[in-house]
């Protein structure tokens, strides 16, 4: 991966953290104002179109030209051979509320997931930063990481629940510990690091931007990302196409939970 690529991701994500945390002293009460609707259809907040101007001022100013896929923008495709897939505040929800556990997730690929070469993670209220490049590991804060060998003895979750439920996380909910913690990239690095032993989303509504980094650093962790149906996982760079996501520490444990779908 091109040194400069990585140079300018970590200078998107670094910023847009700064800029997040310096206007929450501030303007905190804006962060859930609806400003209009993204490119994907959701309702675009405050604190959304703040962290996607960030990227979208430095990407301008800068000479290295890369093609960007947002949340809010949709794809600005210049026709480069690498595109950056952005969620500029993936929990925003948990942002607007005060909930300290939201990030910013950066991939660099060229057309699919299974092409991604480096990926970047953020925990803005903590500043805890997960890296990984294809092919040389996973790394939270430099340090290199990996999932453990076989889950806890009294394994814990993260589920999507609430209108998000459906009949497998209701049957996982009954029979483990659980936690549902509002931002897929984070949870994921949950997982890399064994905080998590599985992350479930049953129903197909997850989409790239989501899990494209978070995917690369749990793969390079040692961990395993499938969907429901035990399918690999190969969304590619644009907003439409939607997923489930089981994400696990093992392929076995992962087996198990399909088998319920």
């Amino acid at each position: 991966m091109n040194e400069e690529l990585k140079v300018l991701a970590h200078k998107i994500v670094d910023s847009i953290s700064r800029k997040v945390k310096k206007t929450s002293l501030t303007d905190f009460y804006k962060f859930e104002s609806s400003i209009s609707i993204g490119a994907g259809g959701d309702v675009t907040k405050f604190i959304d179109k703040l962290a996607e101007d960030v990227a979208i001022d430095i990407l301008d100013k800068s000479k290295i030209k890369i093609n960007l896929l947002s949340e809010e923008a949709g794809f600005i495709n210049g026709r480069y051979k690498y595109t950056f897939v952005l969620d500029p505040i993936d929990g925003t929800r948990n942002a607007y509320r005060g909930i300290p556990f939201y990030a910013v997730s950066l991939a660099i690929g060229k057309s699919k997931m299974s092409d991604v070469e480096y990926a970047i993670v953020k925990n803005i209220p903590t500043g805890d930063t997960f890296t990984a490049e294809k092919g040389h590991g996973a790394f939270l804060n430099k340090k290199r990481i990996g999932v453990p060998e076989v889950p806890h003895k009294e394994p814990l979750s993260s589920l999507a629940l609430g209108i998000n439920f459906d009949k497998v996380t209701i049957s996982l909910a009954k029979k483990n510990k659980v936690r549902s913690l509002g931002s897929a990239s984070l949870e994921m690095c949950m997982v890399a690091i064994g905080a998590l032993d599985f992350y479930v989303i049953g129903k197909e509504y997850i989409r790239v931007i989501d899990i494209a980094a978070s995917t690369l650093i749990l793969k390079e962790a040692g961990g395993f990302v499938k969907n429901i149906y035990g399918e690999e996982l190969d969304l590619p760079f644009n907003l439409d196409e939607r997923s489930s996501v089981v994400a696990a520490c093992s392929e076995e444990l992962i087996k198990k939970i399909i088998s319920q779908h």
